[in-house]
């Protein structure tokens, strides 16, 4: 029913912990395809169901659409090699597809901005949600059935635009353009954690890390480019199609840019987490900074 693609780079070490957890899930992946863009991974001692390419250049992040399409089962789960799903989040997607198909993931986001990716709305394992969101891009996890994978790739990236953002945004986007299909991120509730599409903990221990490639100002620029890539050519966000979102007031360019707010927090851990449930408290009152 459902096969999990893997991308491995420089984080291989995470590899078998990903692999055993996208195994043991209520409905278990039928088969787990690893596309490599680091070294070379032993295939001694892997499980059966594992198949894994070995590349000898970093192809990015694009590829492992592509490398998805070996997939033999109606469902296909894609996943940041820093997203760990907790138990139940298969069965939860599956059953957020039989009430409404549509591309799920493990983080969801609404842009403020048609041309700036920061500040933002999320949902998931950052911002629990009680009931199902719909969203603009999901991340860290793509879940979706396997035929909308022609819809990815009916347009291509544009030649010499970045291989390693903008492939979430291009996913809602075709999705929404050529099929109709929506975005969102299933059910993550407080109550019951065994749903949600990644371990919070591991998430951001990793998603912070130097190995992660939506870390740095370069990076943010190029989710801006893409960003503004989408929109210019007819993606439609949340904030203009959704009548009962209330308005929102956006302050500054989101403090994600600000390098000495990053630095300070990173320097002093209590007043990152003072400036977190900050943000937090004023995002409840629709306020974005």
């Amino acid at each position: 029913m459902i096969t999990v693609v893997l991308n491995a780079f420089k984080r291989q070490q995470h590899l078998p912990q990903q692999i055993e957890c996208v195994l043991s899930q209520t409905v278990p992946a039928e088969r787990v395809l690893v596309w490599n863009n680091g070294e070379a991974i032993c295939l001694d001692g892997l499980h059966e169901k594992v198949m894994v390419a070995n590349n000898s250049h970093n192809l990015g992040v694009w590829s492992r659409f592509a490398y998805a399409v070996n997939a033999e089962t109606e469902y296909v789960c894609i996943l940041d090699d820093d997203t760990f799903p907790s138990p139940r989040f298969f069965e939860s997607c599956l059953q957020q597809m039989a009430k409404e198909p549509a591309l799920l993931g493990a983080r969801g986001l609404r842009f403020l901005s048609s041309t700036r990716y920061h500040p933002f709305i999320s949902f998931g394992w950052d911002a629990p949600n009680e009931q199902a969101e719909v969203v603009d891009i999901v991340g860290h996890a793509w879940f979706f059935r396997r035929e909308w994978l022609g819809a990815f790739w009916r347009e291509l990236p544009e030649l010499g635009s970045s291989r390693l953002v903008g492939e979430d945004m291009h996913f809602s986007f075709m999705l929404q353009k050529h099929l109709g299909i929506r975005t969102m991120v299933p059910p993550h509730p407080t109550s019951d954690m065994s749903v949600w599409g990644s371990d919070p903990v591991l998430a951001i221990k990793l998603g912070t890390s130097k190995e992660a490639v939506s870390q740095g100002d370069e990076a943010l620029l190029k989710f801006d480019k893409a960003l503004r890539h989408c929109t210019s050519n007819g993606f439609l966000l949340c904030k203009d199609t959704l009548e009962t979102l209330p308005a929102a007031v956006v302050i500054g360019p989101g403090v994600s840019r600000v390098r000495f707010l990053k630095k300070l927090a990173a320097r002093f851990p209590s007043l990152g987490n003072w400036g977190r449930s900050l943000r937090d408290k004023l995002a409840k009152r629709n306020i974005h900074i």
